[in-house]
């Protein structure tokens, strides 16, 4: 037999960001949200009517002032929240080119912004970009021939 969906129950779509330069790889500390404690990449809700893409150059400004100059599709992850009866399909798109610096716009919602090496990730990760790191190998393309490219 099959429940009864909420419409709070209904998924909702993310945009994680993955910012990749020189190797590296751009995370902050999420604190007040669901995830707390956790690190995770730039990312949040697809609006109506938004692209991905859109949502991507939208979210990376407001989270962390970055103005991405190329945006790349990349995989999707379904990503349950039990503790906080929350269900997400989020989908990644990686960002290798922009311009500006790091900073943090939303300071209730992220402790601050960090570089890491691609294989010396800090823990605990958010959940949508553990799960990404258990299902794909996404990061071995994007170890060394990483720029920023400045217009």
């Amino acid at each position: 037999m099959q429940k009864k969906l909420l419409t709070s129950q209904r998924p909702r779509v993310g945009i994680g960001i993955l910012v990749i330069q020189n190797g590296q790889i751009l995370l902050g500390e999420r604190i007040n949200a669901h995830g707390f404690g956790t690190w995770a990449h730039p990312g949040g809700h697809l609006e109506y009517g938004e692209t991905p893409f859109e949502c991507a150059q939208r979210e990376l400004k407001e989270e962390a002032d970055l103005t991405a100059t190329e945006i790349t599709a990349g995989p999707w992850t379904n990503d349950l929240f039990e503790e906080d009866n929350k269900h997400y399909i989020s989908l990644f798109m990686f960002v290798r080119h922009f311009e500006g610096k790091p900073k943090v716009m939303e300071p209730e919602k992220c402790s601050g912004w960090k570089w890491f090496d691609l294989d010396q990730l800090p823990n605990p990760l958010f959940k949508p970009l553990s799960n990404l790191l258990e299902e794909y190998t996404i990061f071995e393309e994007h170890k060394y021939h990483d720029t920023h490219r400045n217009k």
